[in-house]
């Protein structure tokens, strides 16, 4: 990598990590895009690989400060994170052997399938308190099959495409559990790690991982989202707008990642 390269992956890390802190989940979608066309890494299995084992940091980084806020039902999040894991390892199986133009618009399509899960609105204040006292009362619960068959899914796409896959685990984690939103935002961060780990160990055994990449995404993530949550308390009246900006911004890269790799459906 030229100097060049090494200064633009730790801004584009930090840009990454600046959106998670600033809009709290959604970012790691445009680590693909940022690595590819910015930072100018040519293979997208590449950028895949490394950027699965990047989020996964982050996301165990994160796990952290969430589980001390007892935002992490154990339980659950194991039972959900080891059928998705055996999901993640045969995804990212499946992903090695897409050609490039093929997996980037397939990936393209994730993101605006993303771009509008994100601008949906989301629950209200008697919702979210609706489900803390749901939470309270205890019942929130295993549902084995749901579980064990959701986990397996959502590892299989965060595998194929290499993605943290939060967008997707939370209301799988919701759905299976009957777990309320915030305690399925902390138990997702043990899924993502563990699926973002499972793709990086496949990809690297296919030397398809670049550490140096890794590391210094990993470095640009942690300042940029120090800087991300501090200004979300100020433009905290703001958030609405920001989220339907970020969603706008997803939309409009994936599709120029369309146009650049139609030619993968001979279109």
């Amino acid at each position: 990598m030229t100097s060049l390269q090494i200064v633009l992956a730790i801004l584009s890390g930090g840009l990454v990590g600046f959106s998670l802190g600033l809009l709290g989940g959604g970012g790691s979608i445009l680590a693909v895009p940022l690595l590819l066309y910015v930072v100018g890494i040519r293979d997208p299995h590449v950028v895949i690989g490394s950027t699965a084992l990047a989020v996964a940091v982050n996301a165990l980084i994160n796990l952290i400060p969430h589980a001390r806020q007892k935002h992490v039902l154990w339980k659950a999040a194991i039972a959900f994170a080891i059928p998705g894991a055996v999901g993640a390892y045969i995804g990212s199986e499946i992903g090695k052997h897409v050609p490039d133009k093929q997996i980037l618009f397939l990936f393209a399509l994730l993101m605006i399938v993303m771009a509008v899960r994100m601008s949906w609105p989301k629950k209200g204040a008697r919702e979210e308190m609706a489900t803390a006292l749901q939470e309270a009362s205890g019942q929130t619960q295993i549902r084995v099959f749901r579980v064990v068959f959701t986990g397996f899914v959502v590892g299989a796409v965060s595998g194929f495409f290499g993605i943290g896959g939060g967008f997707l685990i939370v209301p799988g984690l919701m759905f299976s559990t009957g777990m309320p939103m915030i305690a399925a935002i902390g138990s997702s961060l043990l899924s993502v790690g563990t699926f973002g780990l499972t793709t990086a160990v496949n990809y690297s055994l296919s030397g398809l991982v670049n550490w140096w990449v890794v590391l210094e995404y990993v470095i640009g993530g942690i300042v940029g989202g120090v800087f991300g949550t501090l200004l979300a308390t100020r433009l905290s009246n703001h958030r609405k707008a920001l989220q339907y900006i970020f969603s706008g911004v997803v939309f409009v890269v994936a599709i120029y990642m369309l146009v650049l790799n139609a030619q993968a459906l001979h279109l």
